[in-house]
Parts: C-alpha cells; sequence; structure tokens
C-alpha cells in the first residue's frame, strides 16, 4: 500500500521530500499535483520505473507522449537541441505556468526515448512539485491521471486518489485539491508555435 504524505506548497517539509525522493531514486511511482491536474510520475533517470508506468497508461514506453518536468529552463539544454531566441522568449513568458512545451529532443535523452524527436517540457507553477524534482536533482518523467471524457471526482480529491491509487503507487503527495483543466499544449518544434491543446495555459503568448 503506497504512502499518503501530505505536503504544503508554502513551505514543503524537508523530511517529507527526502523520504519521497528516496522512494524515487529506488524506482518508486508517485501521484502528485500541479498547477494543473494531478500527474503520475517517476525518475527520469529510472528505465523500470519508465516501463512501469507506461504499462499504467497503456502504451509502449517508446512512443509514450510523457512530459518531462523540470524546476526551471536550466534543465533544458540536457534534452532539448539549441533553440532560437524567440522560442527561449516563449518560454521564459510562460513558465512557471500550466504549460506543456513540445520541443525538438537531442541526443542526451534517457535510453528509454533515444528513438523520440521531440519532449514535452513542463515548469509547473507549483512549489510542491518545483521542490520534488529540486531534492531528486533531476526531471520527473509525468503524466496526468486526468480523465479526458468526463470530469471526475477522484482526479482532483487527494483521499479518493488514495483509495483508487493505493495498489498501484508508491507514494500519493496530498496537496489539497487539484484541478480538473490539463495544461495547454504548444508545439514549439517549427517556425510558428502551434496550439495541440487547449487547457488552462492561455493559447495566446
Amino acid at each position: 500500500m503506497s504512502q499518503f504524505i501530505k505536503l504544503y506548497e508554502e513551505n514543503p517539509n524537508p523530511k517529507d521530500l527526502k523520504q519521497i525522493v528516496k522512494i524515487l531514486k529506488a524506482g518508486g511511482l508517485i501521484i502528485y499535483p500541479s498547477d494543473t491536474v494531478y500527474a503520475l510520475g517517476c525518475d527520469i533517470t529510472n528505465a523500470k520505473a519508465l516501463e512501469k508506468v507506461a504499462q499504467i497508461k497503456g502504451v509502449k514506453l517508446a512512443k509514450a507522449n510523457f512530459s518531462f518536468v523540470c524546476e526551471d529552463l536550466s534543465n533544458l539544454s540536457d534534452y532539448v537541441r539549441q533553440i532560437d531566441t524567440k522560442t527561449f522568449k516563449i518560454l521564459k513568458r510562460a513558465l512557471p505556468g500550466p504549460y506543456t512545451f513540445i520541443l525538438p529532443g537531442n541526443n542526451n535523452l534517457p535510453s528509454s526515448f533515444k528513438k523520440k524527436k521531440e519532449v514535452g517540457i513542463r515548469v509547473p507553477d507549483n512549489e510542491i512539485t518545483r521542490a520534488i524534482v529540486r531534492a531528486l536533482g533531476n526531471p520527473i518523467v509525468s503524466t496526468s491521471i486526468y480523465d479526458e471524457d468526463e470530469v471526475i471526482e477522484y482526479t482532483t480529491d487527494p483521499e479518493l486518489i488514495f483509495e483508487k491509487w493505493q495498489n498501484r503507487v508508491d507514494v500519493i503527495v496530498d496537496g489539497g485539491y487539484g484541478g480538473n483543466i490539463p495544461s495547454t499544449v504548444i508545439d514549439l518544434t517549427g517556425d510558428e508555435p502551434i496550439l495541440i491543446r487547449d487547457g488552462k495555459g492561455s493559447p495566446e503568448l
């Protein structure tokens, strides 16, 4: 059964963060709050954990469109090819915020994603998320537990999330009620930004 850890955005408890990081490094899965919906995540460097996330989502890992959740833009060059000034200005203006940006991947992607030409980058405006990533020391690979077909309470209430997911993940982080609108997805791999999904963030950047 998973651990249920309450964290406060104003001041996430360092001892609890340490415990979450220990579990992530050991290949554990977590469900955690963001600035949009609750998400399922794992350590980007742990291949077994990545496989488990893909299995839960019912997709092949090589084809999965998971997001890389970063603390800030300093991780970008680890996974993204050099981007132009215009693209960087868009990122700088929008992040941290409720956006996923599709960017061209580089050759340093983790082995599980080597064949991918593009990556989705997230820098949520949520201190719990960023504190976990900061303590881990590298991004989390993430996918929302939001149900696109209908509004279901279990995707927003941490206690109901716990009831549903307690036997499938290692930690559920209670950061209070989550949202029901996913991130806005914008493709920045071409000459002009292309809106892929209209979500919480304004598509006008």
